[in-house]
């Protein structure tokens, strides 16, 4: 084959150090922005992006010259610095859950991205990681999960 193709959908999702409510609306949508900003700068297509006060969600598609690692140190390490003009003292957890994610299940995924604060009237960020590990059947500790 002569070209490289790939199609990598990947449902990242990470949280703030301690799970501090940390994420304002006030600059929610600004952030955001500026993580697909980051994403496109590394040739990756974000194609929904949210978060609730102690976490967020990521939905993109993966450039095939970046590594999943690459693209989520990226993500968090320029976010991290972006957010700190806000919070002096921000940081995110050290950890990630990252997922692939089907073609025939984007809209699904994109639906639940986008109705993370209906969501999370019923969840817990904790409860909502443990549903999503053991839908994609990743096996987990959980003295080990949370910092």
């Amino acid at each position: 084959m002569a070209q490289s193709l790939s199609k990598n959908l990947i449902h990242l999702v990470f949280s703030t150090k301690l799970r501090r409510p940390d994420l304002k609306d006030e600059f929610r949508s600004e952030l955001h922005a500026y993580m697909a900003t980051v994403l496109k700068n590394l040739k990756c297509t974000a194609i929904v992006i949210n978060s609730v006060n102690d976490h967020v969600h990521l939905f993109y598609k993966l450039h095939q010259t970046v590594s999943l690692a690459k693209s989520v140190e990226e993500v968090k390490k320029s976010s991290s610095k972006w957010l700190k003009a806000y919070l002096p003292n921000f940081s995110w957890q050290a950890g990630y859950g990252a997922f692939s994610v089907s073609e025939s299940n984007k809209l699904a995924v994109i639906k639940y991205i986008e109705n993370q604060a209906e969501h999370h009237r019923k969840l817990s960020f904790k409860e909502e990681l443990r549903v999503i590990l053991e839908k994609h059947n990743v096996p987990f500790d959980e003295k080990y999960l949370w910092d």
